[in-house]
């Protein structure tokens, strides 16, 4: 466990860490779509969530609604919002086209995480959406047990999912001996490791207060990045680094700021991959349209690349902590 840290406002923190990145979420209107384009594309084989369930799955929570495709370091979570239904109401907005949405999170201590985005000033809900009051966090739907809460993205910029570390077996890091592998040499696509996320904003400071002063994050890097048009700041978040994009105006990555704004938006995953030719060259081959390339990074059209504008690249971020 780590030790105490101060929020933005000076108060302390009781002792709590953001283990690792959960899952990215990823909102589709076809499941099926999706499956079929991360095996085909990447050579990853998704699972539907009903397989967590066994043959006694519960009645009053829906069993069918996402799929889990391990990419790498990544657990990748993708939800049917048609399907995700509590208590006979529809919990997120129908899409007619697929998008990244949120970030879910393990921690240790999450009450503590609870209190402290609290301390910080930020608003949280429970799985239905009701807002979370007092100083105990919101439990879950399914078990009524486990902590579980979630960030409004109008005070902490992004939704942001928070739950203990537990045992989910569609997890592939679960496994005791699970540990991160060079892609083999057949792999078409040779994705090492996830580089990192992408959140779009016009407010980095909102963003910034979240994941440092109530999360505990820590600022590795600032720069420009020129593929997308925008000025970054990355932190080192559980195992993971997110890039705080602030996007040019005029720029594909401001477009698709604007569909969330004032909201922030997650953009994209950026991956190392080894050999950044022979990425391209199979992305071409399964129809996937490249949108920009620079020597050491590409970028692929979303309309191409279920919704999302993939990022392939032969580099980290400086001082990244994980190497």
């Amino acid at each position: 466990m780590s030790d105490s840290a101060t929020n933005g406002a000076g108060a302390t923190q009781g002792k709590f860490r953001i283990t690792k990145m959960y899952h990215p979420s990823h909102h589709a209107p076809d499941l099926g779509e999706v499956e079929e384009w991360f095996e085909r594309v990447l050579g990853a084989k998704s699972r539907n969530i009903r397989e967590q369930f066994g043959p006694n799955p519960p009645s009053n929570y829906p069993t069918n609604y996402s799929t889990f495709t391990p990419i790498a370091d990544v657990l990748f979570d993708t939800i049917a919002p048609t399907l995700y239904v509590l208590n006979g109401v529809q919990q997120y907005a129908s899409v007619d086209k697929p998008h990244l949405k949120t970030i879910g999170w393990f921690a240790e201590g999450a009450e503590e995480v609870y209190r402290s985005l609290r301390r910080a000033g930020i608003g949280m809900v429970d799985q239905y959406g009701e807002t979370a009051e007092g100083d105990d966090p919101p439990r879950s739907a399914g078990s009524g047990a486990m902590p579980i809460f979630f960030t409004t993205p109008e005070v902490a910029g992004l939704r942001h999912e928070f739950l203990p570390e537990f045992p989910f077996p569609l997890d592939h890091r679960i496994a005791p001996d699970w540990k991160l592998s060079p892609p083999s040499a057949d792999d078409p696509v040779g994705i090492e490791r996830s580089a990192f996320h992408t959140l779009l904003t016009d407010n980095p400071q909102r963003a910034l207060h979240t994941l440092v002063d109530a999360l505990g994050g820590t600022v590795i890097h600032e720069d420009r990045d020129e593929v997308i048009g925008a000025a970054a700041t990355y932190v080192f978040l559980g195992d993971s680094v997110l890039q705080i994009a602030v996007p040019d105006q005029g720029t594909a990555a401001y477009a698709d700021w604007t569909t969330t704004a004032p909201n922030d938006t997650y953009h994209s995953i950026t991956w190392k991959v080894a050999d950044l030719d022979r990425t391209a060259e199979h992305l071409k081959s399964q129809g996937v349209g490249i949108r920009s390339r620079t020597a050491d990074t590409l970028v692929t059209d979303p309309e191409t690349s279920i919704g999302v504008p993939w990022g392939f690249t032969t580099r980290l971020v400086p001082v990244d902590p994980r190497v």
